[in-house]
């Protein structure tokens, strides 16, 4: 039976996070596509154990995103990080949001998966951010339809920031919704380098896009930042 919505994984050595994530995806019944980018671990393995659809091509998250897109069968395409659960309604809830055509993107609140106080501050900046500026990010599990994604252009085939591009492109498109359902994602980024150089670091790089700095020089910096600061 064919489902309206098609689960994209982008992947790069995620076997850590990857078989919770596609057991949480197993009985939804919708199409789930991992993208790999490469992967020198078990992700693809454990991909096609798990009876997914499976494509394989160089690595870079956008990229793989579009790849995934294109294998898509479905009329709505819904974009998952490989350490990050659904809320177990999920495909009612992106299918609800969605019916309305004034609608172009949807997106869940974020909530990271530890009781840390200050990943939970960070949490609610975040949907403060998305609701206000209308600019969610991908760990928040991006949703929308086939027609408006191609009509958008797409990820950016870019190094870093392809959430951030792609979010402000769609929203030339129609509006963008923010459900209270919560994806909840993985604080391993934040715990290898801490809530300060993390937050840092990344607002960093979104003022440098922000001024015009290429996202090929932005992830050259980030990359140089994250690998001093470990």
């Amino acid at each position: 039976m064919k489902t309206t919505l098609s689960v994209i994984i982008p992947t790069l050595n995620e076997q850590e996070y990857l078989p919770t994530t596609l057991a949480s995806l197993g009985k939804s019944g919708v199409e789930v596509i991992v993208s790999d980018g490469g992967s020198s671990d078990r992700s693809v393995a454990i991909s096609s154990d798990a009876g997914v659809k499976v494509i394989t091509g160089p690595p870079g998250r956008g990229q793989q995103m579009n790849r995934g897109a294109l294998e898509a069968t479905s009329p709505l395409l819904l974009f998952l990080h490989a350490d990050t659960l659904l809320p177990e309604d999920f495909q009612s809830l992106v299918e609800r949001t969605l019916a309305d055509p004034a609608i172009a993107l949807g997106a869940f609140s974020l909530a990271f998966a530890t009781t840390a106080p200050g990943l939970a501050v960070i949490a609610g900046a975040a949907n403060l951010r998305s609701r206000w500026l209308q600019l969610p990010y991908g760990d928040q599990a991006l949703f929308t339809t086939r027609t408006r994604f191609f009509r958008a252009g797409g990820f950016p085939q870019t190094e870093i920031m392809e959430d951030f591009i792609f979010v402000r492109k769609i929203r030339e498109y129609g509006k963008i919704k923010i459900v209270p359902e919560k994806a909840i994602t993985s604080h391993r980024r934040w715990q290898r380098l801490g809530l300060v150089r993390t937050t840092l670091i990344n607002q960093l790089v979104v003022l440098g896009y922000m001024a015009g700095v290429s996202p090929a020089k932005l992830a050259r910096l980030y990359h140089r930042l994250k690998n001093r600061s470990a």
